[in-house]
This record gives structure tokens, sequence and C-alpha cells, in this order.
């Protein structure tokens, strides 16, 4: 009994201490919900007024936007309207124009018959008066002329042919004056060297051991160059100097500017020789394009294809009787030019005829045909107008003269070449028989190329070894020898030299 009665005080504090904190939570726990609720209404409250504001708000958004699309219907009605008002303006201008050029139309309509009627019947009084003269004179018109015409020839027929002489005479001093006037201004506006083309060129050596060199072991050196440049090497007693001869101032450029190449390398033997030569016949080809660049636009051509300006170019290793021609062709367009400017004709026809007048001779050895007719094909063929092809085709006299220009051309041909110094007859008719001493060899099929050098004495002719053996070549020299004489009238005798020669290259790889 007294451990009943020491534990139920402390049962009794348990139980109380249970109730208590029970009722205790559950008083926190009501109060946590409550607080819990209030936050909830809280910021159920708050998302409502917010809601409410952003309603608010594009409402009044959508007010505006309505209202700027109404201010911006209107206004475009506005243009509209106002687009409509001008163009309804338009159309009124419009029509009224239309009804002003329809009266026009109506009114010189109507003075056009008028005016047709007018000369119909003028037509008609005249025919009735010259019938009516016909009548009273019972002569023709023609005959009624004629007979006036006689009669005052008859009765002023002395101061007729004394009027006649005067004018004659005064027209003859006169024109010649003027011409001579005009070729003397021509020619003092140009001013060229007076020289004439040679057939040799020299090379400088820097000392007469280098000919040695030149010529090579048994002359093999010296043989190479003259067989691939086509010219004669003439090494003598002449100190320091070595003589290049030929015909051709192409094959004697290319001979000289390769020689010079040898002796600033130093390496002369055939190989570098045959690599030499064909660096400079390219250097040659630029050489002569550049030439005929220079002078046009030294002349101040334009327009020119450059195929053309080339071919103007090649003039420049071209002589005609000692003179070369693309210098003979630049003075002709600067006399002509002078000529055309003081008649008044045209200055660039006559400028542009004058440079091109003789460049058919770019090409006369290779083209069957004169200068001339080579000349005009080619002018042809570059589209140059019909106007400077018309003005170059008479220098010659070979067409008839159709302009101005054809005449000054001619002029300015014959002073440029007539002038001291400008040609010289017996170097063209040598050249002319060189190039028909190589035409002859070239004729025959198996020859490759020749070349007439000794001053025509000899010819080398290089055959294709293919074609033909070694008998062959020498029935070859002897036909070559007949047609030679058969053809060529020249002194002494002419040596024909038939050279088969045949190269075998492989390669080691």
């Amino acid at each position: 009994m007294e451990s009943i009665n020491v534990f139920a005080p402390i049962l009794i504090a348990f139980s109380l201490g249970t109730v208590i904190g029970y009722f205790g939570r559950q008083f926190f726990a009501k109060k946590q919900v409550e607080s819990a609720e209030a936050k909830v209404n809280k910021i159920f409250t708050e998302a409502k007024d917010k809601a409410a504001e952003i309603v608010l708000e594009a409402k009044n958004k959508a007010v505006q936007v309505l209202e700027e699309a109404k201010a911006e219907e209107t206004e475009r009605n506005r243009q509209v309207a106002r687009n409509e008002e001008r163009v309804a303006n338009k159309e009124d201008a419009l029509d009224k124009k239309s009804g002003e050029l329809e009266k026009q139309k109506e009114s010189l309509q109507e003075k056009s018959k008028q005016i047709m009627g007018i000369k119909e019947e003028v037509e008609k009084i005249k025919v009735e008066q010259l019938e009516k003269l016909q009548k009273i004179a019972d002569l023709d018109q023609e005959r009624a002329k004629a007979i006036i015409l006689e009669r005052v020839e008859k009765q002023n027929q002395g101061d007729i042919l004394k009027r006649i002489k005067q004018l004659e005479t005064y027209g003859v001093d006169e024109l010649n004056k003027r011409a001579r006037d005009i070729i003397v201004q021509a020619i003092q506006k140009y001013s060229g060297a007076n020289t004439a083309e040679t057939t040799t060129s020299t090379v400088d050596i820097p000392s007469d051991e280098m000919k040695g060199r030149i010529i090579g072991r048994e002359g093999r050196n010296i043989r190479t160059l003259e067989q691939l440049t086509g010219v004669e090497v003439i090494i003598d007693d002449t100190p320091e100097t070595i003589i290049i001869s030929g015909f051709d101032p192409i094959r004697r450029q290319v001979a000289k500017l390769s020689l010079e190449k040898l002796i600033s390398d130093g390496r002369i033997h055939p190989a570098r020789i045959e690599e030499v030569v064909e660096e400079t016949k390219k250097d040659i080809i630029n050489s002569v394009k550049e030439a005929g660049e220079v002078a046009a636009a030294d002349l101040g051509v334009v327009g020119f294809d450059p195929k053309l300006v080339q071919l103007i170019g090649r003039l420049k290793y071209r002589t005609s009787y000692g003179q070369n021609v693309l210098l003979h062709s630049v003075e002709v367009a600067r006399l002509s030019a002078a000529i055309a400017g003081e008649v008044g004709a045209d200055v660039t026809i006559a400028k542009k005829a004058g440079l091109l007048h003789d460049i058919g001779k770019a090409v006369d050895h290779e083209i069957q045909g004169t200068h001339v007719e080579i000349g005009m094909n080619i002018l042809k063929k570059f589209g140059i107008s019909e106007e400077i092809i018309t003005a170059m085709k008479s220098h010659h006299e070979d067409f008839p003269y159709e302009s101005t220009e054809a005449i000054i051309i001619k002029v300015a041909d014959a002073i440029s070449a007539s002038r001291p110094g400008a040609r010289k007859d017996t170097l063209e008719n040598y050249i002319k028989r060189l190039e028909e001493l190589e035409n002859i060899a070239n004729s025959f099929e198996e020859v490759e190329k020749s070349y007439a050098i000794q001053a025509g004495r000899e010819v080398r002719v290089f055959v294709t070894p293919e074609k033909i053996d070694d008998m062959g070549a020498m029935k070859l020299s002897r036909k070559i020898a007949d047609q030679i004489e058969e053809t060529l009238n020249y002194p002494g005798e002419i040596k024909v030299h038939v050279i088969r020669e045949t190269r075998s290259v492989e390669y080691a790889r």
C-alpha cells in the first residue's frame, strides 16, 4: 500500500501533464492553422488586387490602341481622298490638253489643205503662162533659153574670152601659190631625219681574242650562228669589230642581239647559241609590238586592234628603197594630218590612212599580191572604216582618187619618199633580187628554209632530212641552180649550198 501511495502522485502528475500537453498542442496547432489561413487570405487578396490592376491596365492599353488605329485610319482616308482629288485634277488637265491638241490637229489639217490648194493653183498658173509664152514665141522653153544664151555669147564674146583668160591665169597662180604654202607649212611642221637603211650591222667586241671564241673549233660556232639566223658573219682585220651582213633587217637584228648576249655571257658553243637565238627571236617579237604601240601613241591614234598594232610594229624591220617603212609611215601620217588641217579635210582619217598606207609591206613577202591589195585586205579584216581604206588605196595610183584624203596621202607619200637621202633605188633592187633568190629555193617541196648571203653570191638551203637523202640533196642543188639560171639576171655566179642535217635526240631517265 505504501508503494501504491508513493506512485499515485506520480501517475496523477503524469496524467495531468499528458492532458495539459494534449490541449497545448491543440491550441498551438489551431493558432498555426489560423496564421496559415490568414497568410493565404492575404496572398489571395493581393493576387486579386493585382489581377484587377492588370485587367484595368489592359483595358486602358486596348482603348489607346483602338484610338491610335482610328486616328491612322482617319489619316489614310484623308490621304486617299487627297490622291483621288489629285488624280481627278490630272485627268481634267489631260482631257483639256487632249482637246487642245485635237483642235490644233484639225487646224493644221485645214491649213495643209489650203497650202496644197494654193500650190496646185500656182503650178496651174505656171503651166498656163509657159504655154502662152511658147504660143507667142512659137518656141519651147529649152529652145528659148538656148537662143538667149547664144545672143548674149555673140554680143559679149570678146569680153567673155578676156575674162575667162584672166580667171584662168589668176586661178592657176593662186592655186600654185596656195599649194606651195600648204606643202611648205606641212614640211615645216614635221622634221624627220634623212637616213637610209643599210644591209650590214656591226657588233663591238671587248678584244680581238673574242673573235677566235666566236669562230669556234673548226668554225662550228660561227657556222651555227649563220645557219640559225640566216646572215653572214664577217670577221676580218677590223679591230674589235664584227660585221653582220644580210638583206633582212629582222635576221640582222636577231644575229646582232644574239651575238651581243653571247659575248656578254661568255659561254659560246653551238647549244648555247641555239638557246640564245631562240630567246632573241622572242624578244624581237615583243619589240615589234612595242614599236607599233609607240608609233600609234606618238601620233595619238587609238582604237586599233592589238594584232594590227603588231603588224605596224613589223614595219620597223622592213625597208623600201633603203627607207625604214615604219619611220616613213609615221612621217606620211604627220604630213597628211598637217595638209588635211590646212585644206579643211578630215585630219583623223588622213592621219590613220597615212600610218596604214604601207601596212601590206609587213607581210608582202608572205602573201601574194601588191602591198596595196594586201593592205586593203588586212584593214578590212580588222574592221577599219571604209573612209580610211579609200584614202590609203590610191597612193600608188592603182585605184582612182575617191576623196580629198586620198589625194593628200598620195602627196604626203611623195614628199616623204622623194626628199634627199630618204631612199636608195639600187638597194631596193638588190634586196628584191635576194628575195627572189630565196623564193626560188623555197619553192621546192624538200626545202625547209633558205638564206641568201654573200651579197647574193651564195644561197644556203636547209632541207628536211626525212624527205630527201644525200643523193637527193645533190640533185636538188643542181635543180635550184638551173632554176636560178633560167629565172634571174645576175652578175658572176651564185653558189647553191644544200645542207641536210640529221639530229637524233633521246632522254635518259
